[in-house]
């Protein structure tokens, strides 16, 4: 009788914290597109954008990762309640998982410098070339499987869309435009299975666009600062 009532109690903990957690995860994306669209307000100035102070940086970036990544990453916050059943398991999972987009941040920070054109259209590029090799695949898979905890299933997202996140960096890292096509980007490739005759045209259409900043770079819209 009283593990029936343990099983029973456990079984309805789990319950309500999937319940919880799947609103939470996405109304906490939700008001962090808010945050990082007010942020980002007139900070867009193409390949030209300056990322002003470290604290004012990261702030945005954890906003837009929260905003982009989050509801990709709701089948895995919904895996880590179920196996755990308890309330905290979700809290810590998504900061955990934004936590390792926050180093992304450090080191995009200390890398980061305006450029030109052909700069963002070399690693818009090499984004495109990076969608068709193995590890791009393996992280993928590992991305939509994994969840056990924050920061591994963090790692392998980041593996995953690390080009992705690469080109919207090199093409306007304050772009709202290109923050909300490479979320739907990650979105689609976190949620949907791999698929040939969808991702490898997506590649090379990744790369054709880098081609054509190279070459006429006019073309693109928002990617030079208006004279």
């Amino acid at each position: 009788m009283a593990d029936h009532g343990f099983t029973t109690g456990f079984a309805t903990a789990r319950t309500a914290t999937m319940a919880a957690a799947l609103p939470a995860t996405i109304g906490l994306a939700a008001a962090s597109w808010v945050v990082a669209v007010w942020q980002m307000r007139g900070m867009d100035m193409g390949v030209a954008t300056s990322l002003g102070s470290f604290a004012f940086f990261i702030a945005v970036w954890v906003a837009m990762m929260a905003a982009m990544m989050l509801p990709g990453a709701a089948p895995a916050v919904l895996r880590r309640a179920h196996a755990s059943g308890r309330v905290r398991a979700v809290p810590l999972f998504i900061g955990s998982y934004l936590a390792v987009w926050a180093l992304v941040g450090v080191a995009v920070y200390a890398l980061y410098r305006p450029h030109g054109p052909v700069a963002a259209g070399v690693v818009t590029v090499a984004a495109g070339v990076y969608e068709l090799t193995p590890l791009k695949r393996y992280f993928r898979q590992r991305c939509r499987d994994s969840g056990r905890s924050g920061f591994g299933f963090g790692l392998c997202c980041v593996g995953s869309s690390i080009g992705l996140m690469a080109m919207l960096v090199a093409l306007g890292v304050m772009s709202v435009t290109w923050m909300a096509v490479i979320a739907v980007l990650v979105l689609a490739q976190k949620l949907l299975p791999p698929r040939v005759a969808i991702d490898v045209p997506l590649a090379l259409a990744i790369i054709g666009l880098g081609v054509v900043i190279i070459a006429a770079p006019s073309a693109v819209p928002g990617l030079t600062p208006p004279m």
